[in-house]
């Protein structure tokens, strides 16, 4: 038996936890000589992990009533150095020729191990590799049921045996459960509306995704705040949040981490992160994000080998990483483009981002902008210090006005100019950073950045040592995850369209949905292969949902769930 069952993920050597793909293996091991097998059989678990690379994986699952079973965990070994790559409690080192009995009570007989609990499945990834996935999908092939939804631009999310969705009809906030085997609605509730916030046209009053941890979901209306429910439908607690000024409309989904819901709000102005109590609901932590304006980043976790659980959450030219329990900034990097709207992506130790702000700031085409005191000096008209619309030096400045004004009051001061200044000098790009360290990591985290075809919406993709990045335009760009080498960048075939929904992958192959309908099914294994495109009937914005050899995908007007 080899003595590093992960030696290829880099996790833990000679314990019994590691990570291979999406799978977190609990294997048993005998206290015998090197080269001699054990009497007797051994067992071991396998289950779908968060890729945060700890241990944390494996507790986050039990507390989130994902089915286990009983193993046996043979003596743990330490490396001839002594050292046991940081594994924590209860996988500490063991004495000599005893025998543990591992028991993980199987806390909800019916819930399935691979659920989607979040925006992009489990830790924002979009995987789920464990049971196999049809490769043909459209209005009329493999649809196992279909289930007439309100708008919402929300992405289902899987937990035990329930969808959960969002969405809204006429002034009405609802919060919906699906049952998973038959789409049949088991409840409907209407969340508080205190206001209606401005929204772009791309956006709605019901986009956040909500998140579940097997027992309660958690959702968030920028109109009111965050609510919860049981999976019975029973309101649990309630705390209102807001107003909000962002100028697309809030975006950004809650996450669970630990004990805690974290929900990152950035927008023109007070933008922060913060973390409630799953319990009731209480504030326990809110750190600023001064930099950070009008993005809608959705945050992952991160649990670095002797370090706290943190939170990844990027923003406008700085991306940082929180301790989750109590908000302090443990590091941080800059240099990422001015607006983030994609989620970020961990694989192993490397953090994988895109973000994009305009055409304009695409690599080469950034236009300087005129230093303030010039500005005013020429431009400004009324010699009030600030500059408004009608005394915009171009029609460039005019037509990002929006952007600029950020505390809308109808010109722009000093400190709007500046953020002005650097967004316009800010590059679109997809960035490949290594994940931990302390303090500003700005000089020795990057590791590759790849400038062109950038999406403005859909998260990348990393799949099998490959990065999948589809613009808003249907131009695919595949690139080698360590290098940032591209190995193929075309439009995509069969389905060129725009794109909002982020791509998913599972089974070996890549889903990636059209804003028209258009679902193409790609050969994770050949570059760029598509192994068919099909149609549905109706728009899609959401980001399809991938559980138990099932795929969600929500349209404009309905629900459909395709198996093979």
């Amino acid at each position: 038996m080899t003595r590093d069952i992960c030696s290829t993920a880099g996790f833990y050597r000679n314990g019994a936890l590691g990570v291979v793909s999406d799978t977190v293996r609990l294997r048993t091991r005998p206290a015998l000589p090197e080269g001699e097998r054990p009497r007797g059989a051994t067992t071991g678990l396998a289950f779908p992990a968060r890729r945060t690379g700890t241990l944390a994986v494996a507790r986050e699952r039990v507390k989130n009533r994902a089915p286990l079973v009983a193993t046996w965990l043979y003596p743990r070994v330490s490396d001839q150095a002594g050292t046991s790559q940081g594994a924590p409690a209860p996988f500490e080192r063991y004495a000599p020729a005893t025998m543990i009995v591992l028991t993980l009570a199987l806390l909800a007989a019916a819930a399935p191990a691979d659920d989607w609990p979040r925006f992009r499945g489990p830790n924002g990834t979009g995987l789920q590799d464990t049971a196999p996935l049809p490769k043909e999908l459209s209005a009329t092939r493999n649809v196992v049921w279909k289930t007439a939804l309100p708008p919402g631009y929300s992405s289902p999310i899987v937990s035990g045996d329930r969808i959960f969705v969002t969405g809204y009809e006429g002034d009405k906030l609802l919060t919906i459960a699906l049952d998973r085997a038959t789409g049949k609605e088991v409840w409907r509730r209407e969340s508080p509306r205190d206001r209606q916030e401005k929204l772009d046209r791309r956006n709605g009053p019901a986009s956040p995704t909500p998140a579940a941890d097997g027992r309660n979901v958690y959702v968030f209306f920028a109109d009111y705040g965050l609510v919860s429910y049981t999976f019975a439908g029973e309101e649990r607690w309630r705390t209102p949040l807001g107003p909000f000024n962002n100028v697309y409309g809030m975006g950004a989904s809650p996450i669970l981490a630990g004990d805690l819901v974290v929900l990152v709000c950035d927008q023109n102005r007070g933008s922060f992160a913060a973390g409630f109590r799953q319990g009731d609901g209480k504030e326990v932590w809110r750190t600023p994000r001064p930099e950070a304006l009008s993005g809608h980043s959705t945050p992952i976790l991160f649990e670095p080998a002797g370090g706290p659980m943190q939170v990844i959450a990027p923003g406008s030219f700085r991306m940082d990483s929180y301790a989750a329990a109590t908000g302090e900034v443990v590091s941080y990097v800059n240099g990422l483009p001015g607006e983030m709207k994609s989620g970020p992506v961990l694989v192993g130790e490397s953090i994988f981002i895109n973000g994009f702000s305009s055409p304009d700031n695409d690599a080469g085409r950034q236009v300087a902008v005129l230093p303030f005191a010039d500005v005013l000096a020429k431009f400004d008209a009324n010699k009030d210090g600030k500059i408004s619309p009608a005394e915009t030096p171009d029609e460039r400045t005019k037509k990002y006005f929006v952007f600029i004004d950020l505390d809308e009051d109808g010109a722009a001061d000093a400190a709007e100019w500046r953020i002005w200044t650097i967004g316009s000098a800010s590059e679109n790009g997809l960035l490949a950073f290594r994940a931990g360290g302390r303090g500003d990591q700005t000089g020795q985290a990057l590791r590759w950045r790849y400038p062109r075809s950038v999406p403005q919406l859909p998260t990348t993709l990393v799949y099998r040592g490959v990065v999948y990045m589809v613009n808003d335009g249907g131009i695919l760009t595949t690139l080698d995850a360590d290098t940032g080498a591209v190995r193929k960048q075309a439009r995509l075939r069969g389905a060129i369209d725009h794109y909002y929904a982020s791509p998913v992958g599972g089974d070996g192959k890549v889903y990636i949905v059209s804003q028209s309908g258009v679902v193409a099914v790609l050969d994770a294994t050949r570059d760029q292969e598509v192994l068919s495109t099909g149609q549905l009937d109706d728009e899609v914005y959401a980001t399809p949902a991938i559980a138990g050899g099932r795929i969600f995908i929500r349209t404009r007007g309905a629900l459909y769930c395709f198996g093979s």
